[in-house]
């Protein structure tokens, strides 16, 4: 491989195209839920001691450690989104794992590195529901994946399964394409990345005795009470004391024995994977130790506390278990380099998706913007080009992975990215330059799991603050004073200045992030719109159609002033209406994620026409109804990944072309025509159908300037069916 030429430095951090020579490897090795507070590089951990992670050490110690690096959206599948887009969720389309399909053909780094002229991989966990587009190789976990025995995606789509122990085998695959890809004369981009340490923590058999007749050092704020914060801090579903399963969790067998302090339903399904002799040892390791409680239990000799205390026991210690095969393999792949001499020009990277709670504020899990789960590790080495020691208290972002990976591959970056590239940092020992960010932006998006409200906010070097919609409340903590997050001061007099200040940084950085409500998916409260909302959603998992129309009143009118036309053109085409009167871009996205797609993969065209809404209710910026409309199209793309779809500029609206609000949808059709591309996607303005020459809208057509008679359906079907019939329907 031509991989092993230094490089200078003026050449190495400019933007001009590098010859493959002069490009270096990328080896970004990734995992699940990783807390700092668990890694012995980090300062301050409970754990450093206890359970070292010498593998993640060594990059830190050969490299440089940031210290506040933080996630866009701490949930799996959303923080993959952002590194992989350098986008924030509600511009990458990706908000929640719950509803959310990733659209792989929208622009990401590998991809772009692809054309850089980086041979790509991706292995391990994925978590983005499509499979990976702009990889040579990927060899991805289904969904969360399996700690035991586990099942790979392989390119062809089916499902092979590996016996061994998934960070055992993500080792073992990553190596194998390393070894392959110094064959090749290209650069690589590999990423590596693990399912661990992930709920439910199983262990790798050698590391079920580890921490035996220990007991673990607890954090401060086990117990917290959530008092001097909001009340929602409650409503929380992610406690150690309330919300641990009897056999997913905590690794009991058989029937729930005390309902009153464990959840019931949901066994360990891992366990389950294991051959009968393998699931022997799986549940010795825990038996003395089940066998002890359970005694402990039926003898009263444990309180409400004590459980607790037991529960984080039990959590911690496989947690930081499943860790330890992870790192040893870490720990492998670094062996691997230094033994081909590809350490010299390969970057190495480790972070994970986001943090962590080991038990602060009595919770496991993340999603809260508190400093557990909002930051991530971040640790990189890159020989002689990067002060080996070095630590950066710059504020950085997982958007800003991206953005570093095509500046050191000497790609452009494209501008619609919203991270930064951390090449600057990297060269000055990671002292920010005077034009560095101030703040990271974050929002959640207050998904089902944990029943977490949704909330968004900004962290600075010093403050915190975040905005509660549930609640119409802020946030404000003293991260200095502070740390641990014990008291909002967003009520203090003192600190008054202080949340003026900080209200100001929140919404400038939702203006600098676009965070608008044209992109950010949301239901209508209104019983109708919930009634055809369910109905239509019944109709599309009860039957796969070829044809659907997406849109507003106009489209839902298909149904009544275009009946007789929809009878004519589509009766026989197998289509499906999903269009309700009133309807914004914000509506539909929140539909088509939420059942009105389900069941919609094999659709061959889908016909867009959406944002009227968008200018009569509100004159809505026609850029940001814009970004909306992409926003559809990249969900419909998505979803939908055989179909055709047909983008239609938004109808004319008012008499005249002086119309206000005409003017805005003119201004919108010139935004989404860019999205044309004569692939999957297909834009046609019908505007001069319906008008004069003059450009007059005629009450023939629409009788109210904006909603058509049957005559305005009949010109609506009659100027698609050349695409439609162009499409195969």
């Amino acid at each position: 491989m031509k991989c092993q030429i230094p490089l200078s430095l003026g050449l190495l951090f400019s933007n001009l195209a590098l010859s493959a020579e002069e490009q270096p490897n990328i080896l970004f090795i990734f995992s699940d839920d990783h807390a700092p507070n668990a890694i012995s590089c980090y300062p301050g951990g409970l754990f450093d001691e206890i359970s070292p992670t010498p593998g993640i050490d060594r990059i830190a110690r050969e490299g440089m450690r940031f210290d506040r690096s933080y996630c866009t959206n701490a949930i799996c599948g959303p923080s993959r989104a952002s590194i992989l887009t350098g986008k924030h969720s509600h511009m990458n389309g990706f908000i929640d794992n719950n509803s959310s399909y990733f659209d792989g053909l929208q622009q990401t780094f590998p991809d772009l590195l692809r054309q850089a002229g980086y041979t790509t991989a991706m292995i391990g966990k994925w978590h983005l529901h499509s499979n990976p587009v702009g990889f040579d190789h990927w060899e991805v976990l289904p969904g969360q994946g399996s700690y035991y025995n586990p099942d790979f995606i392989q390119m062809d789509n089916t499902k092979k399964r590996f016996e061994g122990h998934c960070n055992d085998l993500v080792t073992e695959k990553g190596l194998t394409w390393l070894k392959q890809a110094a064959d090749s004369k290209k650069p690589f981009m590999a990423m590596v990345q693990y399912k661990a340490p992930h709920r439910n923590w199983s262990p790798a058999f050698r590391h079920l005795d580890l921490f035996d007749g220990m007991d673990l050092p607890e954090p401060a704020t086990l117990f917290d009470d959530y008092s001097n914060r909001s009340s929602v801090l409650k409503e929380h579903a992610m406690g150690i004391e309330g919300h641990m399963y009897w056999g997913h969790d905590m690794k009991f067998e058989g029937e729930n024995l005390f309902p009153d302090h464990f959840l019931s339903g949901l066994e360990n399904g891992d366990s389950r994977r294991l051959s009968e002799a393998d699931r022997k040892i799986q549940l010795a390791g825990y038996a003395d130790e089940n066998e002890k409680f359970i005694a402990d239990m039926n003898a009263g000799k444990l309180d409400q506390k004590a459980i607790t205390k037991w529960k984080y026991q039990r959590y911690i210690k496989d947690y930081l278990r499943v860790i330890k095969s992870m790192d040893e393999g870490i720990i492998k792949i670094l062996d691997h380099l230094d033994q081909t001499g590809l350490a010299e020009n390969t970057i190495v990277i480790y972070s994970s998706d986001q943090g962590f709670y080991l038990g602060e504020h009595g919770w496991y899990d993340k999603r809260w913007m508190f400093e557990e789960s909002l930051m991530m590790p971040f640790v990189i080495r890159w020989p002689g080009k990067i002060k080996a020691g070095s630590v950066s208290q710059a504020l950085i972002q997982n958007i800003d992975y991206g953005p570093t990976f095509l500046d050191v591959a000497g790609a452009k970056i494209p501008a619609d990215m919203q991270g930064k590239s951390l090449v600057p940092l990297l060269k000055s020992e990671g002292k920010a330059p005077t034009d560095w960010r101030n703040s990271v932006y974050y929002r959640y998006s207050g998904e089902r799991t944990h029943s977490v409200a949704a909330h968004d906010g900004v962290r600075t070097a010093d403050h915190k603050i975040f905005w509660v919609p549930k609640t119409e409340e802020y946030q404000l903590f003293d991260m200095k004073k502070d740390p641990q997050e014990m008291k909002s001061v967003h009520q203090d007099p003192a600190y008054a200045t202080v949340l003026t200040d900080m209200k100001a940084e929140l919404q400038n950085a939702r203006d600098q992030y676009k965070v608008h409500s044209a992109v950010i998916p949301q239901p209508r409260p209104q019983k109708g719109w919930l009634n055809r909302h369910t109905s239509m959603k019944k109709k599309a998992k009860k039957t796969a159609h070829d044809l659907i129309f997406v849109g507003d009143s106009i489209t839902q009118g298909w149904e009544a002033a275009g009946k007789a036309t929809w009878d004519k053109f589509y009766a026989n085409r197998n289509a499906l209406n999903l269009g309700i009167s009133g309807d914004r871009t914000e509506h539909v996205l929140w539909r088509l994620n939420n059942d009105n797609l389900a069941n919609q993969k094999k659709a061959k065209v889908a016909v867009v026409m959406i944002g009227t809404n968008n200018t009569g209710h509100n004159k809505q910026d026609p850029t940001e109804t814009a970004e909306g409309v992409e926003r559809i199209v990249s969900t419909l793309r998505a979803r939908c990944p055989e179909a055709k779809i047909l983008l239609l500029g938004v109808f004319p609206r008012g008499v005249t072309p002086e119309d206000p609000l005409r003017k805005i949808n003119v201004e919108i059709n010139n935004r989404i025509s860019k999205l044309h591309n004569g692939q999957r996607i297909h834009y046609l303005d019908l505007s001069d159908k319906f008008l004069t020459a003059e450009g007059i809208l005629t009450k023939e057509i629409m009788p109210d300037a904006l909603h058509p008679k049957q005559k305005g359906y009949q010109i609506w079907a009659e100027s698609i069916e050349a695409k439609l019939k162009e499409f195969g329907l």
